[in-house]
């Protein structure tokens, strides 16, 4: 029973041991995103916690949608915009971002609540 103890003990501090990397990427990722959130302007159009234009509250909307939804709106406006039916004017502009900039800015909007 001791022995059965000990395994499960050290199996846990296994688990843990290789969670803190990823949970330190995804605050390196959320940090990206939040200075990518700034520097591509999206204030001008969007605002989080009160910050940028009051027009476009994200909260509300990143309540409902899912990280792929997320994604989408930013690699593909135009798509999502006739996906959904948006008539919110101006039209999102597509932006060029690397793969780990998109990452970034969508653990960002996720993690916002």
């Amino acid at each position: 029973m001791i022995r059965s103890f000990a395994l499960s003990i050290a199996a846990g501090v296994c688990v843990m041991a290789f969670a803190a990397p990823a949970g330190a990427q995804d605050a390196a990722k959320i940090k990206m995103g939040a200075a990518l959130f700034t520097s591509q302007k999206c204030v001008m159009c969007h605002s989080i916690a009160g910050k940028g234009n009051p027009k476009g509250a994200m909260e509300p909307a990143l309540a409902k949608m899912k990280p792929e939804d997320v994604r989408e709106w930013i690699v593909d406006p135009e798509g999502m915009r006739t996906k959904t039916k948006s008539t919110r004017e101006p039209a999102m502009k597509p932006v060029k971002l690397s793969k780990d900039q998109v990452d970034g800015l969508v653990a960002y909007l996720t993690s916002i609540k």
